[in-house]
């Protein structure tokens, strides 16, 4: 056993080699995955706390509407008239203004 593991090591260079690579990897993986994720998690835990009444928002459900209150952790939402919704905070994906707001200005550059 002890033979096998000094014929791996005589290469040293081979060795440093594949430490590099690994880490070459890990540094990829962290600036491709998990630094946006983390970037994102952030913009949307600031647009969470910046809810207000009156916001047409959509939930991550696909729900759309508009604030009437907004609390420490729940919001209700006016679906229609007379219709109130209570969700989490944490249900409401975007603002729907923003949205109808881009989706219009690509229409008109697109004809």
């Amino acid at each position: 056993m002890l033979t096998i593991l000094l014929q791996a090591t005589a290469e040293g260079a081979n060795v440093y080699a594949n430490f590099l690579f690994i880490g070459l990897i890990i540094l990829v993986f962290y600036f491709f995955m998990v630094r946006p994720q983390q970037k994102k998690a952030k913009d949307q835990k600031k647009f969470r706390e910046e809810l207000k009444r009156g916001m047409n928002v959509v939930t991550i459900g696909g729900l759309h509407g508009r604030l009437l209150s907004v609390d420490d952790d729940t919001v209700w939402i006016e679906v229609d008239k007379g219709i109130k919704l209570k969700f989490d905070k944490i249900a409401i994906a975007m603002e729907a203004t923003s949205r109808v707001n881009a989706s219009v200005a690509t229409e008109t550059t697109n004809p």
